[in-house]
């Protein structure tokens, strides 16, 4: 089995590299110290056409998540023209099959405290959740047209050890003592260990049900924000606080500017995602916040 990986190099694509079985290859604009490299920088070059020949299965996770500079350009190109131009080679090279590694964001965020699912329309979240679900909407009419097994994947928001992101940023504030304690409003997060999101992906990938679906991936166990902070406090060895900081507090703050609004819903807004459409099919996630720090490989 030989199986091409882009994004090798991120948080997700080192789990997997780390698990896969087979003629491993990875695409990428830097060549792997471990693993056979097509060398292509997506922001610049085009894919080079020999880049897929002989592959059977590609792991596309590459794609622009945080840009900085708010370039929307960026986000067109590589989440939307370079992941078409990747699928479109894998046909010419009959790959037999492309798992894509989208966002819960593609979906849209849910409007109220439900656990919305893969139909769900709410409208996508920002230019990277629009940019990801026009990327699926193109795979699946290349799947539907050519025959190509082709699996999209939506993840929700990642932890595990080495974590990134807002998550990190949270987790480090909490271990120097900053980050104030969280109030409860019973609002609902969806989460994913990484090695269950690997494991999910594997599961995707070896499955003949997954062709041409969607799969959102979660460890089916929503959270408050408050109770992500406690086991945070737990995780790191500090005390969990008795008080916590108004909600009344970040009502006003939120009023401020539309900036401190956006930052204040993600801090305590609903993120709720069900992945009962892939425990249908016999996947189960094995691991919760608890088990953050733990790894399986």
């Amino acid at each position: 089995m030989k199986i091409m990986v882009t994004g090798a190099t991120g948080f997700i694509g080192k789990k997997l590299l780390g698990v896969l079985k087979g003629d491993i290859s990875v695409l990428s604009r830097s060549r792997h110290n471990k693993y056979p490299t097509v060398i292509c920088d997506f922001e610049k070059d085009k894919i080079p056409n020999n880049s897929l020949i002989d592959i059977d299965i590609v792991f596309h996770l590459a794609g622009v998540a945080h840009d900085i500079n708010g370039n929307s350009n960026l986000y067109q190109k590589i989440n939307i023209d370079i992941t078409i131009q990747l699928a479109e080679l894998a046909v010419k090279s009959n790959v037999k099959r492309f798992i894509f590694i989208s966002s819960v964001k593609a979906g849209g965020l849910p409007s109220n405290n439900n656990c919305v699912d893969e139909n769900y329309q709410g409208g996508s979240e920002g230019v990277y959740g629009n940019t990801k679900k026009k990327a699926e909407i193109e795979l699946l009419k290349i799947g539907h047209r050519t025959g190509m097994h082709i699996s999209i994947i939506r993840p929700s928001l990642v932890y595990g050890p080495n974590i990134k992101g807002n998550l990190k940023l949270m987790l480090s504030g909490i271990e120097s003592g900053w980050f104030p304690p969280m109030p409860e409003v019973n609002n609902r997060r969806s989460m994913v260990h990484v090695d269950d999101l690997v494991r999910a992906m594997l599961f995707i990938s070896k499955s003949n049900k997954t062709k041409g679906e969607v799969y959102i991936v979660t460890d089916g166990e929503p959270y408050s924000s408050r109770e992500i902070y406690n086991t945070m406090c737990t995780l790191t060895g500090r005390s969990i606080p008795k008080w916590s900081v108004p909600k009344i507090l970040f009502t006003v703050i939120s009023l401020v500017s539309q900036n401190y609004q956006y930052k204040i819903r993600k801090l305590l807004g609903n993120e709720c995602y069900s992945s009962k459409k892939l425990e249908k099919i016999g996947f189960k996630a094995e691991k919760t916040l608890e088990n953050m720090y733990e790894t399986s490989f």
